[in-house]
């Protein structure tokens, strides 16, 4: 980036920002490239769109400092949202710029060296938040027309499929068997319409100590069913533990002082005031086949050579057979 064009773009637009400024890429991050800005007034982030041709919809940061903004002082913890800037003549994309808000980000839902007890208080939290996001009044908070009306999953479905479709490198025989059982058994509309994140796990808040100090990354946010973030949250978990896929599958979650995923979906029902759904088969199955879609365009914008970290890209695209196969497991087992 020039940072000499940022400085003056800063300090027009950001209240009481003062120059010099050092920038370092966050080395999470693969969709939309995230900056450390560092300054004489302060600690900030920046978060761009990536360069190059992207698809249709994809890369919203105008959504994600809309949504921040609206939530400001909501019970869902998000930090200050500074500017939005539409011109790419200053750092080469869209960017907005907000405040670095304080804490660690937990990357492994094992939560290694914690204890129990802080474990069961970070899950309780975690779930909380959920439970804040979908009992946001969308309309009294300027939101009531952040995404279109009629059945969220069928949109989506619709929307994920062409996606994938124009991202797609090779043909992977599973994602087109999951997208065809998806719509055979797609839900009828329940009519429940809630600000849905589109990306809730663990490793996009952070925490100071039990405490969440910031929900981050909402570029996939909309307003749709609840349930798709739940199912997302699942999902994650039947991955496998370590560095990659980030899961719980085979860890043993009493000893470690985790929530069951029952007991998860209690937590989270508690805390938004409503009874636990039932099923969430559909919901699983779907969060995994949409996974899939997102790191198959990951792959592609590293095959076309704009992808934030090219080798981490071509790791993450590799998994979406496994997604794909776990997609069509998790549906047909329900």
């Amino acid at each position: 980036m020039d940072l000499d064009r940022l400085v003056v773009w800063m300090s027009d637009h950001v209240e009481g920002f003062a120059g010099p400024l050092e920038a370092t890429q966050f080395s999470t991050g693969q969709s939309n490239p995230t900056y450390r800005l560092d300054a004489a007034s302060g600690s900030y982030v920046l978060r761009r769109k990536p360069e190059g041709q992207l698809l249709k919809s994809a890369h919203a940061v105008d959504r994600e400092a809309r949504v921040m903004r609206a939530l400001a002082g909501s019970g869902v913890p998000v930090p200050r949202v500074h500017a939005l800037c539409e011109d790419d003549s200053v750092v080469g994309s869209m960017f907005f710029v907000m405040d670095l808000a304080p804490g660690a980000v937990h990357m492994d839902p094992s939560l290694p060296g914690e204890t129990p007890q802080t474990r069961g208080a970070i899950m309780s939290e975690l779930a909380r938040v959920l439970g804040a996001v979908h009992a946001v009044d969308v309309k009294a908070v300027g939101l009531g027309d952040y995404g279109p009306p009629g059945d969220y999953f069928a949109r989506q479905l619709s929307r994920w499929t062409k996606q994938y479709k124009a991202s797609e490198t090779e043909e992977i025989a599973d994602m087109d068997r999951l997208i065809a059982w998806l719509e055979r058994a797609l839900p009828p509309d329940d009519g429940q319409r809630v600000l849905v994140h589109g990306d809730f796990r663990i490793d996009n808040l952070l925490f100071d100590g039990t405490q969440c100090t910031a929900l981050l990354d909402w570029e996939l946010s909309t307003l749709g069913h609840p349930m798709a973030d739940l199912g997302g949250v699942l999902m994650q978990w039947q991955l496998p533990p370590g560095k990659l896929g980030r899961g719980l599958d085979g860890v043993d979650r009493g000893a470690l002082g985790l929530p069951t995923d029952d007991a998860f979906v209690e937590a989270y029902a508690t805390a938004r005031g409503v009874a636990a759904p039932d099923d969430l088969s559909f919901y699983i199955a779907f969060a995994f086949f949409r996974m899939g879609a997102i790191l198959q365009g990951v792959k592609k914008r590293a095959i076309d050579g704009n992808a934030a970290n090219p080798q981490k890209a071509m790791q993450l695209g590799a998994f979406v057979p496994t997604f794909a196969a776990k997609g069509l497991e998790a549906g047909h087992g329900g």
